[in-house]
């Protein structure tokens, strides 16, 4: 009996000193809801893959938040491994030098396989360094599209409009059958600044939007700019656009029926399916049909991934090898499939499409489609500015004097862009 217990109690501790084996990788992340759900069994589903590394993901609130207690957390030696970044911290995370250990040199340094070519274009150029090497890890790259009511628009007779200029019939067909707003936005920056100037291949600041410079200017003050804001505000007036917040605060309109439209992140795509109580459709954003004959692509939104400096080389083998299991074609299907995020490789995407996914869910290859229909331009290639997180809060201050009422577009906009610079000098100035 004795020898029986002490066999047990050796046992117990051999297993016991094999778990605690295990080498930790933290995953500091901005993912809530059934985003966040999702991501936390992607670990858990990497952790069961194997026995020498445990990824353990930790909310740290949204974007904004997550990436200053990074900046924080690398200040005070405490840095976890892995940290999400939405992309326009790409070029606060590029500038930092010392505390990024890039992806590309990651992968190298721990022997795993890794070819740059197998992920879509459209998503590395924006997370590459001007050699062509990758620096992050791309995971979470969405671009906006707009998500309608098919019972409401059924009922109106009518279709999801193509252009700018069908906008106010259509939603004023859906508000005399029912609907109290046409349509509402999330991320307004992101979404009516930022994608507006790329799908019309005009610049939203200078040298190339910030990819061959930091000298760089804003140019939301150009007529087409300050057109597009002054008949939002317009229309806000009638509901035919209906302001909602600065972020998907926007959602429950859309969600309860009281907006016909809502044009988001194409990863909103889960957040709609599992709210709604109705059918809905997916489409691509409008363009100002006098401005362009056909509309450009629009650019990512989302996050990648930025491992951080400061670790044991043990414990990068461990992120190096979850970034592979993560980028392989069947974890990437699925949460592109899951998500509506963009699948980040060639593989990814094949795998859903052989798998019957767009076939039977209409519209959820849309985001796809508007982002690789068109090759990018200087203007459509994404944003690289520095303090774009506070020139985004610039941004939103400035609008929503728009909508109450305080300001006209072309006073909004300009303040926009003056205060705007003042932020891209200090960026510039921290960065010569």
């Amino acid at each position: 009996m004795k020898l029986r217990h002490l066999s047990a109690l050796l046992l117990g501790t051999s297993l016991a000193s094999t778990s605690f084996a295990a080498t930790e990788i933290e995953w500091w992340h901005a993912m809530g809801g059934e985003l966040g759900e999702k991501l936390t069994q992607i670990a858990e589903n990497f952790n069961a893959s194997q026995s020498d590394y445990v990824v353990k993901p930790v909310f740290k609130g949204n974007y904004t938040e997550t990436m200053t207690a990074a900046i924080a957390a690398f200040r005070a030696k405490q840095q976890p491994h892995i940290v999400q970044v939405f992309e326009v911290g790409t070029a606060t995370m590029m500038s930092a030098k010392g505390a990024v250990y890039p992806v590309f040199q990651l992968m190298q340094d721990a022997g795993e396989n890794f070819d740059k070519a197998g992920y879509l274009s459209a998503v590395t150029g924006y997370y590459t360094d001007s050699d062509g090497n990758m620096l992050s890890m791309p995971f979470n790259s969405s671009t906006p599209v707009l998500y309608y009511n098919k019972e409401a628009f059924a009922k109106a007779g009518v279709e999801p409009p193509k252009t700018w200029e069908e906008m106010q019939g259509v939603a004023e067909k859906l508000q005399a059958a029912g609907v109290t707003c046409g349509f509402t936005t999330g991320w307004q920056s992101w979404v009516q600044l930022e994608n507006f100037s790329a799908r019309h291949n005009i610049p939203f600041a200078s040298e190339a939007n910030g990819f061959t410079g930091v000298n760089t200017e804003l140019a939301i003050n150009s007529p087409l700019h300050v057109k597009h804001i002054a008949q939002l505000a317009e229309w806000q007036k009638t509901k035919v656009f209906d302001y909602g917040g600065r972020r998907s605060d926007s959602a429950p309109k859309f969600y309860n029926g009281e907006c016909a439209m809502y044009m988001n992140s194409s990863a909103a795509y889960a957040g709609v399916k599992s709210n709604v109580k109705f059918d809905f459709g997916v489409a691509q954003l409008p363009y100002w049909g006098e401005a362009i004959s056909e509309p450009q692509n629009t650019i990512i939104g989302g996050a990648s991934l930025w491992v951080l400096q400061g670790k044991p080389a043990e414990e990068y083998k461990g992120v190096a090898k979850f970034f592979s299991y993560l980028s392989s074609a069947e974890v990437q299907a699925d949460w592109h499939q899951f998500s509506g995020y963009l699948p980040i490789t060639q593989a990814a995407y094949e795998l859903t499409q052989s798998q019957g996914f767009y076939a039977n869910n209409p519209g959820t290859d849309v985001g796809i489609m508007q982002m690789t229909t068109k090759a990018p331009t200087e203007n459509s290639k994404g944003l690289r500015l520095g303090n774009m997180v506070q020139i985004r809060d610039v941004i939103n201050e400035e609008l929503e004097e728009v909508w109450s009422g305080k300001k006209t577009a072309q006073e909004a906009l300009d303040t926009a862009v003056s205060r705007g610079n003042e932020l891209l000098r200090k960026f510039e100035k921290s960065n010569s």
